[in-house]
């Protein structure tokens, strides 16, 4: 499933500016958010909060009201899921980060 989850993220950041890179093995991967990606400069500040850490909350809210829960590191969502998660189950939660992506692109 790891090959699958990877190729199904370089798929998301064909279709969203606002992922600036995507890295990661197996079921461990990071999807960096950025507000160019010619820049890389940060959708959130180190460290942000308040305002600063809005374009975040916003769309981790989104994903809850969804659904899926995001775990986020500043402007980094980490895609881990479970080592026995199947084809439909990761069908599912690629579908609920795409369409949330969209509120930050």
């Amino acid at each position: 499933m790891g090959e699958v989850l990877g190729a199904e993220l370089a798929r998301l950041q064909e279709r969203h500016p606002s992922i600036g890179e995507i890295r990661g093995k197996g079921l461990f991967w990071g999807v960096e958010l950025v507000t160019d990606r010619e820049t890389r400069e940060p959708l959130v500040p180190f460290n942000g909060t308040g305002d600063a850490f809005a374009p975040m909350a916003k769309l981790m809210k989104a994903a809850m009201e969804r659904g899926l829960y995001l775990m986020t590191h500043w402007n980094v969502i980490m895609v881990v899921p479970p080592l026995t998660i199947t084809r439909e189950e990761l069908d599912e939660g690629i579908g609920i980060l795409d369409e949330v992506l969209a509120l930050v692109d």
